[in-house]
């Protein structure tokens, strides 16, 4: 009997979990993670909003003239929003990134919709006035009830991870990757906030620092940067 109760246990959680998780790695289907016009680049963000790096990245990227997406969690837009506010003035999307950055592995689809769906997209909402619709689960781990959802919101995982999370990566392998993975098409994944489990809290600084030197060079590329809107 424990053996039929512990199998049935499995089949479910592989169904519910690892299935469309693996699906969405491998094929892409029901996500977004790259576009297909040539020389466009959209660089996301994750974790954010944070009082100290996310000022300084949008001054460095309205510097560099490139338009960017944040997927914020709803609990720091609630905290900072100021910040939300700045994002949306000066052009970039907002997008959902849970309430707070929990995996959706670990909750049920209703917890998911009502609690950090839906009220993550009231409170962006409240603050500029426009509801998301662009949606990145936490560590891009989606379930199977994920995918009923994209008529509300679009799931957008990402073609090139900057592995920025970490200090020392982003001091000596960040800029390397970057510049070797962006092409046509790319949707990069960095972060602008270190609060989160398995981070580094002062990852951002040198992301920051990394960044600016891939901007730089990337200028030679004649490439555009665009939001995740804006990509096909």
């Amino acid at each position: 009997m424990l053996i039929y109760l512990v199998g049935g246990i499995l089949c479910i959680t592989t169904f519910y979990m690892f299935i469309p998780s693996l699906i969405t790695r491998i094929t892409g289907i029901g996500v977004f993670r790259k576009g297909t016009v040539k020389k466009q680049v959209a660089f996301t963000f994750d974790d954010g909003p944070h009082p100290q790096y996310t000022p300084k990245l949008l001054d460095l990227l309205k510097l560099h003239q490139v338009k960017a997406t944040f997927f914020v969690l709803g609990s720091k837009a609630e905290q900072y929003p100021e910040l939300i506010r700045r994002i949306d003035r000066e052009g970039h999307q907002i997008g959902i990134h849970n309430y707070c950055h929990t995996s959706n592995w670990l909750m049920l689809p209703s917890t998911i919709r009502r609690e950090h769906l839906d009220r993550s997209a009231d409170i962006i909402e409240s603050i500029v006035g426009t509801r998301p619709n662009y949606y990145r689960p936490p560590w891009g781990l989606i379930n199977i009830f994920d995918f009923f959802r994209r008529k509300q919101y679009r799931i957008a995982l990402w073609s090139v991870m900057g592995g920025d999370w970490r200090n020392r990566f982003c001091q000596t392998r960040l800029q390397s990757t970057l510049l070797g993975g962006i092409t046509d098409g790319s949707v990069v994944l960095l972060h602008d906030s270190g609060d989160t489990v398995g981070a580094d809290q002062h990852a951002p600084y040198f992301m920051l620092k990394a960044l600016e030197e891939v901007l730089n060079q990337l200028q030679t590329r004649n490439l555009q940067f665009v939001r995740l809107d804006e990509m096909s």
